[in-house]
């Protein structure tokens, strides 16, 4: 078996290595830019991330038996998607819109063996506390989540800027729903555990 996360991110490398399987990284090379400028609606935005960039590095795998993961995350708030911020000053603003109010944060997956294509999307709702603009600048010092959909680490001191979180798979929140992947990965007989 030859698995592959079509990611550099090393917080799905964390959240794959968790079951234990034996998997390599490669890089997507999609241009999200691209995605986004069509506007399309926030999860749509997600799936069709997802399936890019796995087709992306299945493409470029000689081997069709080859299992190829790919994973995007946005955060969907009033209709529009927050990205990473990759600024503390965007950070800043994303979390002040957020205090106090319920946002989505949408997961989307997609599992590409050959011309087998599986896909699978989480959408956990997230109501941040209200909170002001000082714990908001302690909390970004701490948690750095410049690289973050949404400007939060909830794998980390996030957590305390919540106060309710709805969601079927909590791995999703963190970059990749291992609840669905088990169940797919087994179904393409992967065995687990």
């Amino acid at each position: 078996m030859d698995l592959i996360l079509a990611s550099t991110s090393p917080y799905r490398r964390a959240l794959l290595e968790r079951l234990g399987l034996p998997f390599r990284c490669r890089a997507p090379g999609v241009d999200e830019d691209q995605f986004k400028a069509v506007g399309l609606p926030p999860r749509e935005l997600a799936d069709r991330l997802a399936i890019a960039k796995a087709d992306a590095v299945a493409r470029l795998e000689p081997d069709p038996r080859s299992i190829v993961i790919g994973s995007d995350q946005l955060v969907a708030f009033e209709g529009r998607v927050l990205g990473k911020p990759g600024s503390v000053e965007r950070a800043v603003e994303q979390l002040l819109s957020l205090a106090g109010r319920e946002h989505e944060l949408i997961t989307a997956m997609a599992v590409i063996q050959g011309t087998n294509v599986v896909q699978h999307t989480d959408v956990a709702r997230l109501r941040l506390r209200p909170l002001s603009r000082a714990e908001i600048e302690r909390y970004i010092l701490a948690d750095r989540p410049i690289d973050c959909a949404g400007s939060y680490k909830l794998e980390a001191r996030g957590v305390a800027l919540f106060d309710r979180i709805v969601s079927d798979d909590h791995s999703a929140i963190t970059g990749l729903p291992l609840i669905a992947l088990t169940t797919i990965l087994r179904d393409l007989g992967v065995s687990i555990p």
